[in-house]
Parts: structure tokens; C-alpha cells; sequence
């Protein structure tokens, strides 16, 4: 019913920019929250930025100051734009959104929380 794809990922050198795409399809009602993750070999998912449909904005530490989250709410699209990057943010990252979906069949919504298939991004040194 609904599908997120990401577009952006790709190999830059430390101190470079790189900027992520996520648009979401499909049959929606309403986009609340959209994000991004990373997860890094050996590590544990972990969130990078969020973004809520009312403006307001959460950051790793490891990122406020370097990275923007912004979203197109006519397209249904956050992006990520990543500057002075480093090495430690290579990882893939993942695109994610709290979507409530519209059922036609049965005139009804349904709220759930989407991921997109990952993007690698790799900063050499």
C-alpha cells in the first residue's frame, strides 16, 4: 500500500556533501514524523534526524550542526542534507515514516510506521 524510496547515497570524501531523498508512495491519508537512520556495520540502528509534520526537529549529537532535515509535504518527501561529512557516518541509512493509510475498501485509515529499503553512504578518509 505504501512504499518509500530513497535515492542519494553514494561515496565522498571526508569533508564533502552528500544529499538523501526519501518520497513516499501509495494510497496515504496523512504523514506524521519522517526520519532518517543509520546503522553502521557491527552496530545497532540509530536515529539521525527526525522531522514532525508540525516543524519540529530532533538530531543525534553526533550530527547537529553538519546535517538538515527538511521534508516537501506536497511530494511526500523528506531529504537529509549531510555537509562536512566523516568517516564515522558511513553506514546505511534508512528512511522512515509514522503513515496513516487509506483503505478505499473499507472507507478506513490505518496508522503504521514505514522504512525504506537503505542507502549506503560511505565517507572515505
Amino acid at each position: 500500500q505504501v512504499q518509500l524510496v530513497e535515492s542519494g547515497g553514494g561515496l565522498v570524501q571526508a569533508g564533502g556533501s552528500l544529499r538523501l531523498s526519501c518520497a513516499a508512495s501509495g494510497s496515504i491519508f496523512s504523514i506524521n514524523a519522517m526520519g532518517w537512520y543509520r546503522q553502521a556495520p557491527g552496530k545497532q540502528r540509530e536515529l539521525v534526524a527526525a522531522l514532525t509534520s508540525g516543524g519540529s526537529t530532533n538530531y543525534a549529537d553526533s550530527v547537529k550542526g553538519r546535517f538538515t532535515i527538511s521534508r516537501d509535504n506536497a511530494k511526500n518527501t523528506v531529504y537529509l542534507q549531510m555537509n562536512s561529512l566523516k568517516p564515522e557516518d558511513t553506514a546505511v541509512y534508512y528512511c522512515n515514516a509514522d503513515i496513516r493509510v487509506w483503505y478505499a475498501s473499507s472507507w478506513s485509515t490505518e496508522k503504521g510506521d514505514y522504512w525504506g529499503q537503505g542507502t549506503q553512504v560511505t565517507v572515505s578518509s
